[in-house]
């Protein structure tokens, strides 16, 4: 639990940033990588929601795979997860799962779900994703809540995810390191098979090795 607090007051004061910056596209803040060298070719809202670019790949992925079921964690202000949902309403089915755990931030995201005109394609919860029960098998797991469960949270969701199910892991950076090392070791240990994206902060793309044919 010492862990989200820790991160709480943070998170309020970018959720304030993103309030008066009405959602004006701003320059990608993240600093140069090896593989990504030129971060400010990408845009964000802010530095706590995916890079826009990322966001249209995560809808475009949405669009093409077709799930019925996606879950994802660390909403924030549900940026990501109105996304996903006008991919599911293109496609005219699905849900997409999506938690987070700071109640004021929570309470936030609720009312841009509220608002947005695509709730009926949302459950949003107010919960850990260490401790949130979702029923049926996932099509698409995105994970973006704290860097240092992550690991945690995919093998939690593992058994649940179909065999050509596809994983998302945001903040994947050579930079950020804790991400992207959790995906290498899942990668090692024989359950996933990984696919680092040079995006500003990094993307993980993978599939859990077990039940593909």
């Amino acid at each position: 639990m010492q862990l989200f607090k820790k991160k709480l007051k943070q998170e309020h004061k970018i959720m304030r940033q993103a309030e008066l910056a009405k959602g004006a596209l701003l320059p990608e803040y993240h600093r140069p990588t090896s593989e990504c060298p030129h971060p400010e070719r990408w845009s964000m809202y802010d530095s706590m929601t995916a890079e826009v670019e990322v966001l249209e790949f995560l809808r475009a992925l949405i669009t093409t795979l077709k799930p019925n079921l996606v879950v994802e964690t660390g909403s924030f202000l549900a940026v990501s997860t109105l996304w996903i949902a006008e991919g599911l309403k293109r496609n005219g089915f699905g849900k997409v799962v999506s938690c987070e755990f700071d109640p004021v931030v929570y309470a936030k995201a609720r009312e841009n779900v509220a608002s947005s005109g695509l709730a009926e394609w949302i459950d949003l919860r107010n919960e850990s994703s260490l401790e949130m029960q979702v029923n049926g098998e996932i099509d698409l797991l995105f994970s973006d809540s704290d860097p240092p469960i992550r690991e945690q949270e995919v093998k939690r969701f593992l058994p649940q995810i179909r065999p050509y199910g596809m994983i998302l892991m945001h903040d994947a950076s050579s930079h950020l390191k804790i991400v992207r090392e959790a995906a290498l070791k899942m990668e090692a240990e024989g359950l996933l098979s990984v696919i680092l994206l040079p995006t500003p902060r990094g993307l993980v793309m993978a599939q859990k090795r077990a039940g593909r044919q």
